[in-house]
């Protein structure tokens, strides 16, 4: 399927309905407002997050958000919503949490967004052991991926790494990733999501290599602010002063909800192809268009590497062999 940039309406969707999405980070920014937007596109969102409270609130405010716009004319009906308790940082959430959705019905696709964006001053550990931010956004998401994987196998879906483009401002080489050395919060913010682009970019060619139909993408949501974002109760409330602040950044910021917009293509977008790396138009905002991953990203023997170390760390292989005989039917 061919479709130019310029067909694609980020506020009118394709018909997602019968689809099933999980969303990881749900209950605020732009886990959020991807939720919301799949959801009045017509898909089941299984929204997830770590706190239970803050995650009725994200629920609580996609249905009635959604119900006040429903005498809008549709091509569609509205989708439906899920929530799911999970805690990328923590293993052991990861492994209940992709049961639980495996046996919740079908999996089309998977959006890895939770994350850590405000690193600790002083590295900390979680109960696993391993650093916070890495644990956070990159370890859990492989284990994720590689737990609902058969699932993905089923329906031909597809994960969307969630990377940042703080990675071509400071691409920094994880070779500590982990950082036991050198600790420091914008460090270990960076070398996160250039781990996060790195796996999303090393799945792909793993995918491929076993014949899974399973599509592997990375987006990023370039300069996205709260400020700039909708107030929503209970998900996205800043103050006067911080509203104040994000829009003087206005020329070169975008908000959440348009920030998630090439989250939402990479993860539905039938004419994209897996190993492509999406995000706004003119880096920090604007409309989804693809894009091109940093050399360092794209490398095949850090992909290697930062692979078999997240293989070893959470103890998760991908069952490659058993997906793709699901995928064969």
């Amino acid at each position: 399927m061919t479709r130019h940039d310029d067909e694609w309406d980020p506020a009118r969707l394709p018909d997602l309905a019968g689809r099933r999405y999980l969303v990881t980070g749900s209950n605020a920014g732009l886990g959020y407002f991807a939720s919301e937007q799949l959801v009045r596109a017509g898909a089941r969102v299984v929204m997830t997050g770590r706190n239970p409270n803050r995650l009725a609130a994200a629920r609580a405010a996609v249905e009635r958000r959604v119900r006040v716009d429903a005498h809008v004319p549709r091509t569609h009906p509205l989708g439906a919503v899920e929530t799911l308790l999970l805690d990328t940082s923590n293993l052991g959430s990861v492994r209940a949490a992709a049961a639980t959705a495996r046996t919740g019905g079908r999996i089309d696709g998977v959006l890895l967004n939770a994350g850590t964006v405000h690193p600790p001053k002083r590295r900390e550990e979680t109960m696993d052991g391993h650093e916070v931010v890495f644990a956070t956004n990159a370890l859990g998401h492989y284990a994720l991926c590689g737990e609902v994987l058969t699932a993905l196998a089923a329906t031909r879906g597809r994960m969307v790494w969630v990377g940042s483009m703080s990675t071509m401002i400071s691409p920094y080489d994880p070779v500590d990733p982990e950082l036991e050395d050198d600790y420091s919060p914008w460090r270990a913010y960076v070398q996160s999501k250039v781990a996060t682009t790195v796996l999303g970019l090393e799945a792909d060619r793993r995918l491929r290599l076993a014949g899974l139909p399973v599509g592997s993408v990375v987006a990023h949501p370039g300069y996205s602010l709260s400020g700039r974002t909708p107030g929503v109760r209970g998900v996205n409330e800043p103050s006067l002063g911080g509203r104040f602040a994000d829009n003087l950044q206005g020329w070169i910021a975008q908000s959440k909800e348009h920030g998630a917009w090439p989250l939402v293509r990479a993860l539905i977008d039938p004419a994209i192809a897996s190993g492509e790396f999406w995000g706004p138009a003119s880096l920090v905002k604007g409309e989804p268009k693809r894009g091109h991953a940093t050399k360092l990203t794209r490398s095949p023997e850090l992909g290697a590497r930062l692979w078999d170390y997240c293989e070893q760390a959470t103890r998760v292989r991908w069952p490659f062999e058993r997906a793709r005989r699901i995928a064969q039917g």
